[in-house]
C-alpha cells in the first residue's frame, strides 16, 4: 500500500531552521507532484510548497527566499530545508504525492509532523 512517512519537525527557535524528509512507498514516486502542506492550530490546511516531476518549483509567498523544497528520485523522498524560522510557522506539515493519470486523480497523504517555533 502506499506510504509516505514524515519525520525532521521539532521544537526550535525563531531563526532557526530545519528539515522535513518525506519518504514515499508504494508509488511511482517520481511520477508524482510532491507537496508540502501546514496546518496550524484552528485553521486550514494550506498548501506551503510544490515540486513537479520534472523539478519545477513553487512556494506560497508567506515562505519564499526561506523554504526550499527538493527531491531526490533515487531515493523516493521529499525535503523542505526550512530557515529562518518563524513563531507563525509552527503547525502540523503534511507530505502529499499527487498525480493525474487517464482522468483519475491520485492523491496521498503523510500523517503529519509537528513544527513548534517558539522561544
Amino acid at each position: 500500500q502506499v506510504q509516505l512517512v514524515e519525520s525532521g519537525g521539532g521544537l526550535v527557535q525563531p531563526g532557526g531552521s530545519l528539515r522535513l524528509s518525506c519518504a514515499a512507498s508504494g508509488i511511482i514516486f517520481s511520477r508524482y507532484i510532491m507537496n508540502w502542506y501546514r496546518q496550524g492550530s484552528g485553521k486550514q490546511r494550506d498548501l506551503v510548497a510544490a515540486i513537479t516531476s520534472g523539478g519545477s518549483v513553487n512556494y506560497v509567498d508567506s515562505v519564499k527566499s526561506r523554504f526550499t523544497i527538493s527531491r531526490d528520485n533515487a531515493k523516493n523522498t521529499v525535503y523542505l530545508q526550512m530557515n529562518r524560522l518563524k513563531p507563525e510557522d509552527t503547525a502540523v506539515y503534511y507530505c502529499n504525492a499527487a498525480r493525474v493519470f487517464r482522468d483519475t486523480r491520485y492523491n496521498y497523504w503523510g500523517q503529519g509532523t509537528q513544527v513548534t517555533v517558539s522561544s
